[in-house]
């Protein structure tokens, strides 16, 4: 008999475990993992560094980062957020350091800096890690106590949290009691584009706004709306990726399974600019420069291999000089620059991540619990539920915020 089952051994399961028995020591806890190992995903983020968390301190401001959750996480996050976060792997002797970007990192760039934390505080409140244990089923008994069975054993508890991730097997156990699951889709993901402007480009980052076009209007006004998207591009060997790509593919994750991954994307390289300024200055090289040749002395501070590029799309000879570029030329070159467009032909996964947006229905969750409507003494934490985020930690977050709401739900229940 235990007090918490805590249903999966990631993020999630061991920062709401950790958290029930500080927040109530003599609680018996136990987390069951269906693999040999666990943390498996907190081991390999952030390319083996583990992005904890961002630097977001506001808790409105943080939960703009969610396309699936954010109006359900503004209220946890002003109980448990990014500086919360923080402040607690200070206590367990894991500085941090914030990157430019606002990514937020182990100091000693180890993953195993973090896993060791859990796994130390798992021993120090005695929580057992039961491993190769994966759920066959759950049933709540006549006594309102939480029966778990797995291949070999049967366990029961008071309280069951449900941190498993996004497990196909255990949506179906939840289907099986009446919770709606969203059906999952990629989510985070970078777009396949073969096109001559991009060849022999890649590692180039560059600012940019993105939309998409939708000229067989397959999708609703509403849809296409939210299927825009600025800052760094980065062109791979593949088509897009960066930042820019990737909060557009977490935005866009169902329209973009709609559509199959095949549409148009319309890309202005310049998106502080008009396009009429943008004409402008380049009628003023043509004025001021008039002998240099366009393919040689890149404007607007692109790299030269890109600027290269836009000249030789617009079918302008390398040799032609700023004197000579006719008005029709400096047209199809200004509209190269401000909206250039590509054909997308699926896509790629994000480097080691692989996010989907997909899980338990947020309708049928209490958010100030992080508990179940439709059983007691039941909760959800984690990619088990349907919340996901943009990269740069703000996945983590999620789970790190569900993790805290739940262990100070239960060590209420258990102090009234």
């Amino acid at each position: 008999m235990k007090d918490i089952l805590i249903i999966g051994g990631g993020a999630a399961g061991f920062f709401t475990a950790i958290n029930c028995a500080q927040q109530h020591s003599n609680l018996k806890i136990a987390i069951l993992e269906k693999s040999k190992n666990v943390l498996s995903k907190v081991k390999v983020s952030g390319g083996g560094r583990c992005n904890v968390t961002h630097a977001e301190f506001d808790p409105n401001e943080l939960a703009k980062n969610y396309p699936r959750g954010h109006k359900e996480l503004r209220g946890p996050f002003h109980q448990f957020a990014t500086g919360d976060m923080m402040a607690w792997l200070a206590d367990e002797n894991v500085p941090l350091k914030i990157e430019e970007d606002g990514r937020i990192f182990p100091e000693s760039d180890s993953s195993q800096s973090i896993i060791d934390a859990f796994l130390e505080a798992c021993k120090k409140f005695n929580i057992e890690i039961k491993t190769q244990c994966g759920v066959e089923d759950v049933q709540l008994t006549d006594d309102h106590l939480w029966r778990v069975t797995t291949k070999n054993d049967a366990f029961l508890a008071k309280y069951l949290v449900f941190a498993s991730g996004s497990s196909l097997k255990v949506w179906q156990l939840l289907k099986n009691k009446k919770y709606t699951i969203i059906d999952p889709v990629p989510s985070l993901f970078t777009f396949n584009i073969k096109h001559s402007l991009l060849q022999n480009l890649a590692g180039i980052s560059w600012e940019t706004s993105v939309e998409v076009i939708d000229e067989q209007q397959k999708l609703s006004k509403k849809q296409i709306q939210s299927l825009q998207s600025n800052g760094p591009m980065l062109i791979t060997h593949w088509g897009l990726s960066g930042p820019c790509i990737l909060k557009l593919s977490a935005w866009g994750a169902r329209s973009f399974h709609q559509l199959n991954y095949q549409f148009q994307l319309k890309l202005n390289w310049l998106p502080k600019l008009t396009e009429d300024e943008v004409m402008a200055q380049m009628l003023q090289q043509k004025n001021t420069h008039p002998k240099q040749q366009l393919a040689a002395n890149p404007l607007f501070g692109f790299p030269k291999r890109l600027w290269q590029s836009f000249v030789n799309q617009s079918s302008i000879s390398a040799e032609t000089k700023w004197a000579d570029i006719s008005k029709k030329e400096m047209q199809i070159l200004q509209n190269l620059l401000t909206q250039s467009v590509f054909d997308v032909n699926g896509k790629s996964t994000f480097k080691e991540e692989f996010v989907t947006a997909g899980g338990v229905d947020l309708k049928q969750i209490n958010f100030k619990e992080f508990s179940s409507k439709l059983h007691p003494n039941l909760y959800f934490a984690g990619e088990v539920l349907n919340i996901d985020a943009v990269t740069g930690g703000f996945n983590f977050q999620n789970a790190w915020t569900g993790g805290f709401v739940i262990a100070k739900s239960i060590a209420s229940k258990e102090n009234e």
